[in-house]
């Protein structure tokens, strides 16, 4: 008569399998945006219908922006550059956070799960994680089926069972985390760095102006009005794309900051039950 050979148990490695972040990769992407930003500089700001004559060495026809931006300068297309990035990223995070937020309210959410929690109806709870598909369901779903293995655990005692249950929530929280940070950093950069390279297309841009006032003789005008202008448009496109990112990550990390929050209530929520159960 042949012996079964009884499954093992799911280790606590394959429980903790870390996600993939997702999320674009900067390395193929900002090269990418820059080529971008270059062909438009050169064929969209550049085209000759935009300047008088019709050609872009002349003045850029009245009212007409993209002849003014394209007169700013071999800086332009790195600040167009900065304004790209920030904007593909800041619609990724959006995307990605609000795939983190899962269906549904997380406020309800929450209540939902400290109420099943309080009649002590796990696999309700587990269930209701399943349906939720965002961080916050994630992560309680790994504490709570932590919860179920550590009621059947004979070997800890009960403060050696809060204690893992404990670090259960952090070690979920954390492989979270990542995914929903990836990327940020970039756009926080692109907030300072952006006023730097708008700082040096000014710097320039006045050379240029102060380089015309120095002719001898009676200051060429055209090269002096061209070199302010160019002053002026890139400190105007580095404060944007600036102010954009700014917003963008306080914006965003407030976002993390909320879904953080809800994840430490229930933890603290889960932990609480299982001291009054156990």
């Amino acid at each position: 008569m042949k012996t079964q050979t009884p499954t093992p148990a799911p280790t606590k490695a394959a429980a903790s399998k870390p996600k993939k972040s997702g999320g674009l990769n900067p390395v193929f992407v900002i090269p990418i945006l820059f080529v971008i930003a270059l062909l438009t500089y050169m064929f969209v700001f550049g085209d000759p219908s935009h300047f008088q004559g019709g050609n872009n060495e002349n003045s850029p026809l009245d009212g007409d922006y993209f002849g003014i931006v394209y007169k700013g300068g071999p800086i332009v297309p790195l600040l167009f550059t900065c304004f790209l990035i920030v904007l593909v990223f800041s619609i990724e995070r959006f995307i990605t956070i609000g795939r983190a937020n899962g269906s549904g309210s997380i406020n309800e959410f929450v209540r939902k799960i400290k109420s099943m929690l309080d009649r002590n109806e796990i696999e309700a709870a587990i269930k209701e994680c399943d349906r939720q598909k965002g961080s916050v369901g994630n992560v309680v779903k790994t504490a709570l089926v932590k919860y179920q293995q550590l009621t059947t655990d004979t070997e800890l005692n009960k403060e050696q069972k809060l204690v893992a249950l404990q670090k259960e929530v952090e070690e979920a929280t954390t492989l979270e985390l990542p995914m929903l940070e990836k990327n940020l950093t970039i756009i926080a950069t692109l907030a300072s760095v952006s006023t730097l390279v708008a700082l040096l297309g000014t710097v320039l841009g006045m050379i240029r102006a102060f380089a015309a006032m120095g002719t001898t003789g009676q200051p060429d005008t055209a090269a002096l009005a061209t070199g302010i202008s160019e002053a002026l448009v890139n400190t105007a496109l580095g404060i944007g794309t600036a102010a954009i990112a700014t917003i963008m990550y306080s914006y965003f990390t407030s976002r993390i900051d909320e879904l953080t929050y809800n994840i430490d209530e229930i933890g603290l929520s889960i932990q609480q039950n299982f001291a009054a159960h156990n």
